[in-house]
């Protein structure tokens, strides 16, 4: 089943069925929370502080959580040490995922 994406600059369809979303982590908020856009990527406030790969970690849980998906769908793949990253939703788990839920908050 192929997935319905909303119309947002931050989701790539692939070939194969999986959704690469684009990320721009700002971590040691007081909450992890959508924050808006910034330069085509989601903006996310991760409540998680960036050590030992924590807030990575924490990252792929809240995707996760929020897309409705096992956390094994969820795979970062570029920007492991940088506020820039990419991350993978399983093809399997794609066409199932509640993408709505990404929906950046209206820009005031």
């Amino acid at each position: 089943m192929k997935p319905t994406l909303p119309p947002q600059p931050f989701l790539h369809l692939q070939k194969d069925g999986a959704v690469l979303v684009d990320v721009h982590v700002m971590p040691n908020a007081a909450r992890t929370q959508i924050q808006g856009l910034h330069d085509g990527a989601l903006r996310v406030r991760l409540q998680a502080p960036p050590l030992d790969g924590k807030a990575n970690l924490a990252l792929q849980a809240w995707l996760a959580e929020t897309l409705g998906v096992p956390k094994s769908a969820v795979e970062l793949l570029r920007g492991a040490s940088a506020r820039r990253k990419q991350l993978r939703v399983a093809a399997a788990y794609a066409g199932q995922a509640r993408w709505p839920g990404l929906t950046p908050p209206p820009e005031v």
